[in-house]
């Protein structure tokens, strides 16, 4: 009797114990639970995000007008600009440019029309008064030939040395007359030469003058065709606007997007550039609507790099087309650019916070082993912003800690097959 109650105190108690050991472990696992995460089985995707902005892959661009160069004019200012996002139709007023240094071009191309014109005046006088100087002394030069010639016809009868006499003066004449001819051909061809060369100078001026008239013109900078106005953004990536230079190398003052075709601009760093090829898939967010859901590709991928604008980093410029079609997109938004560079199919990835590294070659985790923790090294491959591929050391059964837990050197670090086991530092 008594060796059965005592038997029976006995279940008695491990009933006890076993409760009490059950009711430890639920609620241990229910004050754990959220600090521990399961080792994910399935496709793995490696992306690389990037901040960009939207643009139009094509657009009218709006220049400043031609001819600059030819006019000894290499910058301008922009002294006026209608706001950013105007819609405007062809012809519309868009914006205007200082036109202080051509306006003293003009007025010197005046003066120097004036001078010519006068100068032209002058020359037509002269030559008319010259010319006919010429001519009247060919006309008395015919008149003395004509009296010589009667002189001569009346001295038939007169003595030899009269009639010799006479015929040495009408000679003489004759010389004079045709060298006045020759004389006066010359003269002619002169002056008209002349006039030609200040025909010339005050053409070259008026045309001059025309041409600075018509260049002032297209300071006043119209619309080419219908759409809405973006500014030229400049090298360092600031917006055109009043007060800003255009050059005869660069001329554009702003630019009409076709919206229909969308291109998000982004920069890549050095390190991940290595990853990103064209035809690569790419998921597109937008600050502006962050509900949207867009999806985009990769078309081009600078070769040369350059120097980031907000830190010391190189970066290459990357352009991703945007698939969609959509009305509410508008050049300059800012996008969210994930652009997938590989998917895993069938591998098994924990969280990045999970990972810890003992040294430069021992990677493990805290794995959950019944109710107590261990370390556990594993072999890690891939990896993405949160998440990395676990090569080798777990199972998807397994949950690791996504923590650093107190005295984490205590626990049992348990090797791969293989390797040499490291002992739990108080010998448990």
């Amino acid at each position: 009797m008594l060796k059965q109650k005592k038997k029976l105190v006995i279940l008695l108690a491990c009933i006890t114990v076993a409760a009490f050991s059950f009711l430890w472990a639920f609620n241990g696992d229910k004050t754990e639970k959220n600090i521990y995460g399961e080792v994910h089985s399935g496709d793995f995707e490696i992306s690389v995000f990037t901040t960009g902005e939207l643009e139009a892959k094509n657009s009218i661009q709006i220049n400043g007008p031609d001819g600059l160069r030819s006019v000894n004019i290499f910058q301008i200012k922009i002294t006026d600009i209608i706001p950013e996002g105007t819609v405007v139709k062809k012809g519309d007023y868009i914006a205007s440019l200082d036109k202080a240094e051509l306006g003293n071009k003009l007025k010197d191309a005046s003066n120097d029309m004036q001078k010519y014109q006068s100068q032209y005046t002058q020359t037509q006088l002269d030559t008319a008064l010259q010319l006919r100087q010429a001519r009247d002394e060919m006309v008395n030069q015919e008149f003395a030939l004509k009296e010589k010639q009667i002189a001569l016809e009346q001295s038939a009868y007169e003595p030899p040395a009269t009639i010799r006499q006479i015929q040495l003066e009408f000679d003489r004449t004759s010389r004079a007359l045709e060298q006045a001819r020759k004389n006066y051909e010359l003269k002619r061809n002169q002056l008209i030469a002349k006039m030609e060369e200040a025909g010339a100078s005050l053409s070259q001026a008026r045309n001059s003058y025309d041409r600075l008239t018509e260049l002032l013109q297209k300071f006043t900078i119209t619309a080419p065709e219908g759409g809405m106005l973006i500014y030229q953004r400049e090298w360092n990536g600031k917006k055109r606007g009043v007060g800003s230079t255009i050059g005869v190398w660069d001329p554009t003052v702003a630019t009409l997007p076709d919206l229909s075709v969308m291109s998000s601009k982004t920069y890549v760093n050095e390190v991940d550039i290595r990853k990103i090829k064209v035809s690569q898939p790419v998921m597109v967010t937008l600050d502006a609507y962050p509900e949207k859901k867009l999806t985009g590709i990769v078309t081009s991928v600078a070769n040369v790099g350059e120097q980031s604008p907000k830190n010391d980093s190189k970066v290459f410029e990357v352009v991703v087309r945007i698939n969609e079609k959509d009305t509410t997109l508008r050049p300059a938004m800012t996008t969210g650019n994930r652009i997938v560079v590989d998917r895993l199919k069938n591998v098994l990835s924990i969280p990045l916070e999970s990972i810890h590294n003992q040294g430069d070659s021992l990677s493990y985790v805290f794995v959950r082993q019944g109710l107590s923790l261990i370390r556990k090294e594993i072999i890690t491959g891939e990896t993405n912003e949160n998440f990395a591929v676990v090569k080798s050391g777990l199972s998807k059964t397994d949950q690791v800690y996504l923590s650093t837990p107190p005295k984490p050197e205590s626990y049992e670090m348990k090797r791969l097959p293989g390797k040499k086991q490291t002992p739990n530092k108080q010998g448990s």
